[in-house]
């Protein structure tokens, strides 16, 4: 083979590999967009979506469109509706009920778990949730307290109990976005910044009775916060 189709070869793979980027980006993109919406409530709980109108709105094929929706029906934010498109999945009080209680018994035990079993550094690496940017938007401080409480149970020593806590914080930014918004988030934030610190000094110093008591006294506040702004909602029972 002369030096001149080994270039070719070369740059050839180089360009798929861009490409496949740049598709990757694309996709990526186009989920953190619609994500974002739904979590806002731009795209309302049970309203009618489709694919056609997000492509236009977007500028964008249909193809990164249907990846992001099939994406963000694992995330329980998105139905598929068999012939019909797509619909915001629907905020049900019942079904926050069951997720609340289902955090409440993983997030204790992986957050008590934390403090017996994480490494000094493991435990270091929280410090960086002490504060929040004074001029973080609310749709960036729920991304933010989601990784606070992704981080402390992923370092919980257990993968199971990981994976399974993680995955229920994960169905709760929309739940926590409606919560949040419903009071006054210039004034709470610092209040919120400070539940996160408590909770961090008691997994520091690996006190964990202390540890699993905050988090879940956290996650109770949040619970009422949010069934105090249900009123407001399109939910269902």
């Amino acid at each position: 083979m002369s030096l001149y189709n080994k270039l070719s070869d070369i740059s050839e793979g180089a360009l798929r590999k861009n490409m496949g980027n740049e598709r990757r980006l694309m996709r990526d993109g186009v989920y953190a967009r619609i994500r974002d919406e739904i979590l806002a409530c731009v795209l309302q709980p049970g309203s009618r979506i489709y694919e056609n109108d997000l492509a236009k709105r977007y500028q964008v094929s249909k193809s990164p469109v249907r990846d992001a929706l099939l994406r963000l029906q694992e995330k329980d934010l998105i139905e598929v509706l068999p012939r019909k498109g797509y619909r915001v999945r629907p905020i049900s009080v019942s079904d926050a009920r069951e997720l609340y209680e289902m955090r409440l018994l993983l997030e204790r035990a992986s957050t008590e778990y934390a403090a017996e079993h994480a490494t000094e550094d493991e435990l270091a690496s929280l410090d960086r949730f002490r504060t929040a940017d004074e001029n973080m938007t609310l749709l960036s401080w729920v991304k933010y307290n989601s990784e606070f409480h992704r981080s402390i149970a992923a370092i919980a020593h257990n993968s199971r109990l990981v994976r399974a806590t993680q995955e229920v914080i994960d169905q709760f930014d929309r739940l926590t976005f409606v919560s949040v918004s419903s009071a006054e988030f210039d004034i709470t934030k610092g209040k919120f910044a400070g539940e996160h610190g408590d909770i961090i000094d008691a997994v520091q110093t690996r006190n964990k009775r202390r540890a699993g008591s905050l988090v879940s006294k956290h996650i109770k506040n949040s619970q009422k916060r949010l069934m105090a702004a249900f009123d407001d909602l399109p939910i269902t029972p």
